[in-house]
């Protein structure tokens, strides 16, 4: 009895974590979907290179920004099924209406509405999650799996929409109104997670011994590294922009691009998670120095080296994505994770806009000054990793 009690748990745990990932398939099908085109789109409507750098950066601005607002009020109100359940249905919604916008203006308001989507349900969602994660096998495999299927609907999203512009060539309001479908998918299965687990919260029975009321000092160091990378990532709206103004790819081969990147990024998340769970954040480190090699390769290359880069740069970015979430559960108190999580991401994210923009500036300059921005922001980051890998090494051994 003893013993079938906690595989009980392991069992429903990992239905939950499945649920989830199933659920972000068709989220990301949508919503990545949408970004493989938005600067094509945002072209299309007459947005020059900055106005580009600007929206994009200004939508993950609010996109991780506003996470410091979600996770602090999931922590107070423990009201995570809502307030990821609002989010969600804002970002659904407003995918299909940018098949209705009239100018680029237009399309921005709703571009970073979806980002807005985005920011109020990831705080409580990665809180239920991270209560699954020790109970079928550590953090870094249970955020990994998750990514891995959030990342699968982020391929399968961008190869949907090349389909759609190969048969309407330039049809990108089509495409807009195509992902309509998934959108009301993902919203069925949600209200089904909602109503399977309504207390995700008890599937963690042994939470991590955090000695501390606030955040620690790692978790600060942790940021600073964090926030370095996300400056020297270009969005890939601007890494589209650019295909498009240098004829680097014909319009339908951007969202086939960008759906291998996302490959890369879910295979990378599913690996690198289970890594984590066994050597710890060092894996960061050549992690960090490979993805680092997608700017030169993106923007100063051909087709060929242009699909190399664009691959590292998924890879650094489902790495990251799925590793910030496993790393900083554990640093924290249980009862500050989601607060933890919205402001770490909120760090990430003003960080992001501040090198988005100035990624879109240099641009229109030089893409030599692009590349040297992108990787000396990448390669700063590395000091920091190695300070939280030492820290957490020693307080183990402590």
């Amino acid at each position: 009895m003893n013993v079938a009690r906690p595989q009980a748990v392991s069992s429903r745990a990992f239905r939950f974590v499945l649920l989830v990932g199933v659920m972000s398939f068709f989220a990301d099908f949508v919503y990545e979907g949408s970004r493989s085109i938005i600067g094509p789109y945002l072209a299309f409507l007459g947005a020059g290179a900055l106005a580009v750098g600007v929206i994009t950066g200004f939508g993950e601005l609010l996109g991780y920004g506003l996470r410091l607002v979600s996770g602090r009020l999931s922590d107070r109100t423990r009201q995570f099924w809502p307030i990821t359940i609002a989010g969600y249905v804002l970002q659904m919604a407003v995918v299909p209406l940018l098949a209705l916008a009239g100018s680029w203006q237009v399309a921005a308001l709703l571009i970073v509405l979806e980002r807005v989507g985005k920011a109020t349900r990831n705080p409580p969602r990665d809180v239920m999650l991270s209560h699954a994660a020790k109970q079928i096998g550590g953090f870094g495999w249970a955020f990994g799996l998750h990514e891995a299927l959030d990342q699968f609907g982020a391929l399968v999203g961008p190869l949907a929409i090349a389909g759609v512009l190969a048969v309407r060539h330039g049809g990108y309001r089509l495409a807009f109104v195509v992902l309509a479908a998934p959108a009301a998918i993902m919203l069925a299965i949600l209200l089904v997670a909602r109503l399977l687990y309504p207390r995700p919260e008890e599937m963690e029975t042994n939470p991590p011994d955090v000695r501390t009321e606030g955040l620690p000092r790692v978790f600060w160091i942790y940021l600073g590294g964090s926030a370095l990378v996300a400056m020297g990532f270009a969005d890939f709206p601007l890494i589209a922009f650019h295909f498009h103004r240098a004829g680097t790819l014909s319009p339908t081969m951007i969202p086939i691009f960008y759906a291998t990147a996302m490959g890369v990024s879910g295979l990378g998340s599913l690996v690198f998670g289970r890594l984590f769970d066994r050597v710890g954040i060092g894996v960061l480190v050549p992690l960090t120095v490979v993805s680092a090699l997608f700017a030169p390769l993106v923007f100063l290359g051909g087709f060929w080296p242009a699909l190399v880069g664009v691959s590292l740069w998924g890879l650094g970015m489902g790495v990251h994505e799925s590793i910030v979430p496993a790393a900083v559960a554990p640093m924290v108190p249980m009862h500050r994770r989601a607060s933890a999580y919205g402001l770490f991401t909120a760090g990430y994210g003003v960080f992001w806009f501040l090198g988005s923009v100035a990624i879109g500036g240099l641009y229109g300059l030089s893409r030599g000054a692009v590349v040297a921005f992108s990787m000396v922001c990448e390669l700063a980051a590395i000091p920091f990793i190695l300070r939280v890998r030492r820290q957490i090494t020693s307080a183990r051994v402590a």
